[in-house]
């Protein structure tokens, strides 16, 4: 349990540095001859998820904070469910993508507090963008330079506040490239009579998140599994950003550190 408030200027500073550090690991595999295994899941591991799995936990334990990360998930709920605030990490978000060498994987690193996502960092290690926010600071996009910024205040000053305001005449559906269930592409067929201009584009990993934050694509629907470490970061950068990440069942934003895992299929808009 944790008794203060934590500073969240300073912790989205260190999240922003885990993950610029994690996509230097995950590119020096990205950029050889790597192989890969299966987990039991039967969904593929590189030695990439694993480097920067440890370059981030070195980071991220010196805040005092517990990490629940995708490498190192078999934690108890009974001893997880007192945690007051804690890390969410996916340390390769879109394994698939990385394998096809499409470049559309990223970091994903969020801080939970009472199962809310407050604070989301996502990395896209091959195009060098930088998505970030945190409760009551906003949402912003980065392209990383030689150079950034060694407090959070330059970096903002660098960055794009989201969302990104567009004259977009077209409504724009965002999906998973790798797995669009048959139920998603009914919701998008049922969508095409509201909206027949309407255009659809598929994308890997969180990026999904972060075009709805920008304001690139008006509605990502995801009725196909996903965990929780998959959207934390980028339901922070959402919400930051004005836009809503709601559960499909309840139809209230997804909540995080649940007993199981596995979110449920959502909405985000």
């Amino acid at each position: 349990m944790t008794a203060k408030k934590p500073d969240l200027e300073q912790l989205l500073h260190l999240a922003i540095n885990a993950s610029l550090k994690a996509g230097e690991e995950i590119m020096k595999i990205y950029e050889s001859d790597f192989s890969f295994e299966e987990k039991e899941d039967r969904s593929p591991l590189t030695l990439a998820d694993k480097n920067a799995h440890d370059v981030i936990w070195d980071l991220l334990r010196g805040s005092d904070f517990n990490i629940l990360s995708e490498e190192g998930k078999n934690i108890q709920y009974a001893e997880r469910n007192g945690w007051d605030y804690f890390w969410m990490v996916d340390p390769l978000d879109g394994t698939k993508e990385f394998i096809k060498r499409n470049g559309e994987f990223t970091v994903n690193i969020a801080l939970i507090h009472q199962q809310r996502s407050i604070l989301g960092v996502i990395y896209v290690p091959v195009t060098k963008t930088l998505y970030f926010a945190a409760k009551d600071i906003g949402s912003y996009k980065f392209q990383i330079t030689d150079m950034i910024d060694d407090n959070i205040t330059g970096i903002i000053s660098q960055s794009l506040k989201l969302p990104v305001e567009s004259p977009v005449s077209k409504f724009i559906v965002v999906a998973s490239r790798s797995h669009l269930s048959e139920e998603t592409e009914m919701f998008i067929d049922g969508l095409k009579s509201t909206y027949p201009s309407l255009e659809f584009i598929s994308s890997g990993s969180s990026i999904k998140m972060c075009l709805i934050a920008e304001g690139k694509a008006n509605v990502y629907p995801r009725f196909a599994p996903t965990m929780e470490w998959d959207t934390a970061a980028g339901q922070a950068i959402c919400e930051s950003a004005g836009k809503k990440v709601i559960d499909y069942k309840s139809n209230k934003p997804l909540l995080y550190n649940k007993e199981s895992l596995l979110n449920s299929w959502f909405i985000a808009s």
